[in-house]
């Protein structure tokens, strides 16, 4: 039953309730690793009070922005309550996300956006692929801490999560790896001049989550990072 692979990342909470029931459903499945990015301090420092949690929260990490919370993680998912947001990822149910979870050779992170607002098309570009909590009425999105306490205990009550995940294969390229590929591409877009800047945002995040389609293994990413960083050595070099 317990998620010792498994990192919670709250992004921008304002609720210290929220953060306060997020933490015990944590604990009360045997998730010890929550991080909290952009957290509303006054919140977070109201939360750590949290009956039954305090464990989690004193150990819980800050972090500036999404990338920093997921650099060690190998596979990132996020969750959405869809509403009228045109998703540019694959959308999975939650019983499939928690086979492939168990599965998984590596850390998880799973993000959970603001209560007000979600997970950002930025947020959700470190992702790679999202889950939904299927509910009745689709425009109205489950409480924070509710949401994390069905995630992980789908997640917790497959005997196989007990144990660290199955199946273990070529090691994945982490999230710190990916957004290095990313960061290096488009790089080389700015200097051959293909990104245009109005819209460099869109292309970065477009470039981020295609980056993550590719499911590049560790050994992959050194490849791959070695070839951009050639490409460039020869491109400022050129441009000198």
């Amino acid at each position: 039953m317990s998620l010792p692979f498994l990192s919670v990342v709250l992004v921008a909470p304002r609720n210290p309730l929220n953060i306060g029931a997020a933490a015990r459903a944590m604990k009360n499945f045997g998730c010890e690793d929550l991080r909290l990015v952009d957290a509303y301090e006054v919140a977070f420092r109201e939360a750590r009070s949290a009956v039954g949690a305090s464990s989690v929260l004193q150990s819980a990490r800050e972090y500036r922005d999404v990338a920093a919370a997921v650099a060690d993680s190998t596979l990132v998912i996020g969750t959405t309550s869809l509403g009228n947001r045109q998703m540019n990822h694959p959308l999975l149910r939650l019983d499939q996300t928690a086979t492939l979870v168990t599965q998984h050779a590596g850390r998880v992170a799973l993000l959970f956006g603001s209560e007000k607002f979600g997970l950002s098309v930025a947020d959700m570009s470190h992702c790679h692929w999202l889950l939904r909590i299927p509910t009745i009425d689709q425009d109205l999105s489950m409480n924070l801490g509710q949401a994390v306490a069905v995630c992980l205990y789908e997640f917790a009550r497959d005997p196989k999560a007990a144990a660290a995940p199955l199946l273990i294969r070529r090691a994945a390229a982490d999230s710190a790896q990916t957004e290095q590929i990313a960061a290096r591409l488009l790089e080389i877009m700015r200097i051959t001049g293909y990104t245009n800047p109005t819209v460099e945002t869109s292309t970065e995040n477009k470039t981020r989550r295609m980056v993550r389609r590719f499911a590049l293994t560790a050994a992959d990413a050194r490849v791959c990072l070695g070839v951009l960083r050639q490409t460039l050595w020869k491109l400022r070099q050129k441009a000198e």
